[in-house]
């Protein structure tokens, strides 16, 4: 199978600070903690390091372990950090065949604070990444099996129809993962190509954003989901969506979405699992317990792009979701976003030890 990732190359500079050095603040009414650092003080780090990131880089190492012919198109400055990424890409396996440089600006960058819960507060510099334009979308690279194309930032996100476009033209199988200012600013372009994308892959932060556009043509609220059972409802179910000071249920959102053109939603909620919705059916994956995380970067990365790689290949939606569940709970393992990211027997492996303690729950939409 041959795989196109498109979207964001970071270096990112990892600082782990442990718990008793830096203060963390949680809302009592809201599900915000906040990592609060004195002006002017030196804080003592456990580690700092320096690694290769970027939704697509991630992606694309992701499915280079599982096997896939993947390249990945990204903008990259032409500086020192292009030549830390070009490396790590062939190391990887990778080609760098479109990988494009700009001098412009720099190559992207993050810091990430990671402390307490290890949830890393990211302070980001986006860089060449804002610089995709038209020209760069060579027709070449569109002939593949699977096009991933992940958040695109600020002016980059202006070719998000075109990508589409040009990889269904191929008869691409297209899986997008947009990020929240793409969402906010570029609703309209992305609610116009919904139809067009196999897979739309979002958190729960990218769906409370989508909230909005949808109440007005489906109203709040939304049915709700009945018990399996007798077993507990996902955390989500019971919550539901709320964006823009509007609510609606997690059933309601998914049909809306449905209804709007989306074919197969993957909602991912963190430690809460991750949703699967498509016509007439619904399905959760609870999350892998790891009593070892040092950090969520990149779980999303490769939650989604190991689901999209075992849908392609043909699995059924469970198989691909407790794929997708262990290659992300191996991530949480490392600091990084790539470190935990699993080879394809060892994966295989870990599914056959693991799956059945992995209780995929389903219902009719």
């Amino acid at each position: 199978m041959k795989a196109l990732t498109v979207g964001g190359a970071m270096i990112d500079t990892i600082a782990i600070i442990e718990s008793d050095r830096i203060e963390r603040m949680s809302m009592q009414n809201a599900e915000t903690s906040f990592l609060l650092l004195q002006e002017g003080r030196k804080t003592e780090a456990t580690e700092i390091s320096t690694h290769c990131g970027g939704g697509a880089v991630n992606a694309a190492v992701s499915m280079a372990r599982l096997g896939v012919d993947v390249s990945t198109l990204v903008k990259l400055g032409k500086d020192d950090r292009a030549e830390t990424m070009l490396a790590r890409l062939m190391q990887e396996g990778v080609s760098t065949r479109y990988a494009l440089r700009d001098a412009r600006l720099p190559t992207g960058a993050s810091v990430l604070i990671a402390s307490h819960e290890r949830n890393a507060a990211v302070f980001t510099f986006r860089g060449a990444n804002t610089l995709l334009e038209e020209d760069d979308l060579r027709d070449d690279a569109f002939e593949v099996d699977v096009v991933y194309i992940t958040t695109l930032s600020n002016n980059s996100a202006d070719c998000y129809p075109l990508i589409v476009e040009k990889a269904r033209a191929r008869g691409a199988l297209v899986a997008a993962n947009p990020g929240v200012r793409q969402l906010s600013a570029r609703g309209a372009s992305f609610k116009k190509m919904l139809s067009s994308v196999d897979i739309l892959a979002i958190n729960r932060a990218e769906a409370e954003v989508i909230v909005t556009g949808l109440v007005a043509e489906y109203g709040e609220g939304g049915p709700a989901l009945d018990a399996n059972d007798g077993k507990p409802l996902p955390k989500l179910a019971t919550r539901g969506l709320h964006g823009g000071g509007f609510n609606m249920s997690l059933r309601g959102f998914l049909l809306a979405l449905l209804g709007s053109g989306a074919k197969c939603i993957l909602l991912t909620d963190g430690k809460d699992g991750a949703f699967v919705a498509r016509s007439g059916e619904l399905y959760h994956c609870p999350s892998h317990i790891m009593s070892d995380v040092a950090g969520t970067a990149g779980a999303g990365d490769a939650f989604t792009s190991t689901y999209t790689v075992y849908k392609a290949q043909g699995h059924a939606v469970e198989q691909a979701l407790i794929a997708a569940t262990l290659n992300a709970a191996s991530v949480l393992r490392y600091a990084d976003t790539q470190s935990g990211l699993m080879r394809r027997a060892d994966l295989e492996t870990s599914i056959k030890e693991n799956a059945p303690a992995i209780a995929v729950q389903r219902w009719a939409l």
